[in-house]
């Protein structure tokens, strides 16, 4: 059967917007080539993660039992490389997340098939794939081909694709037993714990105020967390402002940090590498203020402005109380 099959990944009962963009760039693939779009979902089986995957792949394969109630890197592997030799997909899609991590590598290995990671988009070229990746911490682009194989597998980074739902499906749900061989995981399953969430949380915040490493001093971030009070928003930034602790973690915008949806996403003093770019895709308007008029986040911006942003921050917060 010629298809492209996509590795569900979910944590806590809940499924994982990255698990969203492989499937909307699935579809688009599977349109290109007249292919079949195939989800995976490996789970214990007692909560139905499958609804909303089946209203955007032709099947779910819903791989059940208890002995992947919990994520284990060698389980993933077993089953997905007997799913691989049992439908030879054309393409498998995984999560490039600390889970998809885990098991990409050993399932190359095992399988033979060629992987290529960390990918930001996949292209179609005389109906062979290439993928997309960056090199040199992001400055260049680079586009990568695979050796001919009978099938190809891939790592997507989070917010390369839009979590959008494409197409017109009502899956079928194949629920399958796990493998009777599987063997004995090597580790054992204690507990999940999610980094420190912190006081707010910028993914539900409506407007956002995200400074970069142009505010110069950690003194400064003042003035720009008194703006988002003023406008009614949440103070967000780049991870250069989380690499020299001047903020937590957790209020982070990027691939290693949070994709965030505000309607109005003010960004200063933010130069907009790719994976800042990719964790603001679904900004209603974005708004940037930089000194540098070749920043990249002017190629994004609903709106830019080229002056100092300590400059327009007191404009507008003059306007605010005006107001």
């Amino acid at each position: 059967m010629d298809e492209i099959v996509v590795v569900v990944e979910h944590r806590k009962e809940e499924v994982r917007e990255i698990t969203y963009q492989m499937l909307w760039k699935a579809h688009e693939l599977c349109q290109a080539l007249s292919h079949e779009l195939t989800a995976v979902v490996i789970s214990g089986g007692e909560d139905d993660l499958y609804g909303d995957i089946a209203e955007r792949a032709n099947r779910v394969i819903a791989v059940e039992g208890k002995a992947v109630k919990h994520f284990d890197g060698e389980s993933y592997k077993e089953i997905l490389c007997q799913l691989i030799k049992e439908r030879r997909p054309f393409m498998t899609l995984m999560p490039h997340s600390a889970y998809g991590m885990d098991y990409a590598p050993s399932v190359s290995i095992k399988t033979g098939l060629p992987l290529a990671t960390d990918c930001v988009d996949i292209l179609l070229e005389d109906s062979h794939p290439k993928v997309i990746r960056q090199i040199y911490t992001g400055k260049i682009f680079s586009k990568v081909a695979f050796r001919e194989s009978d099938g190809y597998l891939i790592t997507v980074r989070e917010g390369a694709f839009p979590a959008d739902k494409a197409g017109k499906y009502q899956g079928e749900v194949i629920k399958k037993d796990i493998p009777s061989a599987l063997p004995e995981p090597a580790r054992q399953f204690v507990g999940f714990e999610e980094s420190d969430a912190g006081d707010v949380d910028i993914s539900q915040a409506e407007l956002l105020v995200s400074i970069g490493r142009g505010i110069g001093e950690k003194e400064n971030i003042e003035e720009l967390k008194g703006l988002s009070e003023l406008l009614g928003g949440v103070l967000s930034c780049s991870r250069p402002v989380v690499d020299k602790n001047w903020l937590p973690k957790y209020h982070q915008v990027g691939t290693s940090g949070k994709s965030v949806k505000p309607k109005v996403y003010l960004a200063f003093g933010i130069s907009g590498a790719f994976q800042h770019i990719a964790g603001i895709g679904g900004a209603g308007t974005v708004i940037a203020v930089n000194k540098d008029k070749k920043a990249p986040i002017f190629r994004v911006a609903d709106y830019g402005v080229v002056d100092d942003l300590f400059k327009i921050a007191d404009a507008l917060k003059e306007k605010m109380r005006d107001g």
